[in-house]
């Protein structure tokens, strides 16, 4: 245990989410996304796992020490609703509010699932998430910390 750590952020994670540098990409994934194999085309090459968390309260954790790219409008995505594009569901709802309150009112980029698929192959890692609703998944882009006044 860490203080000031978010007790839900695991070593593996905090590790990766370290060494990740400016505009590499985190994908958050729920338990249905071939994340074991997409995993070993990333960076990391490893999957890395928060297992007993919702997608929301994954993002919560992780968005507590990640910053997100405030340079770029595809700073953080949602994985489309294949026949309804439009659609936000609840678990894609409950991300949006983390990301709200750790880094602003702006709204995640939709992005179709199979680009989805390609953009997490280029990931820096991926971390699978206990979620176990559709639609739980999400890329989320690093950014900086500017250095202090």
């Amino acid at each position: 245990m860490l203080k000031g750590i978010d007790p839900r952020l695991n070593a593996d994670v905090l590790y990766a989410l370290r060494a990740m540098g400016h505009g590499d990409l985190l994908i958050l994934c729920d338990t249905n996304f071939p994340a074991q194999t997409v995993a070993q085309q990333t960076t990391l090459g490893e999957l890395l796992r928060m297992d007993n968390l919702t997608a929301g309260q994954a993002a919560e954790a992780v968005l507590s020490v990640l910053p997100l790219d405030s340079f770029v409008p595809d700073f953080a995505g949602r994985m489309q609703v294949a026949d309804d594009p439009d659609s936000v569901p609840a678990v894609q709802q409950e991300v949006q509010t983390a990301i709200d309150a750790a880094h602003g009112a702006q709204p995640m980029q939709p992005i179709e699932r199979f680009d989805f698929y390609d953009m997490a192959k280029q990931a820096f890692c991926i971390i699978q998430t206990g979620e176990r609703r559709f639609y739980g998944c999400f890329m989320l882009r690093k950014g900086v910390i500017a250095p202090d006044a």
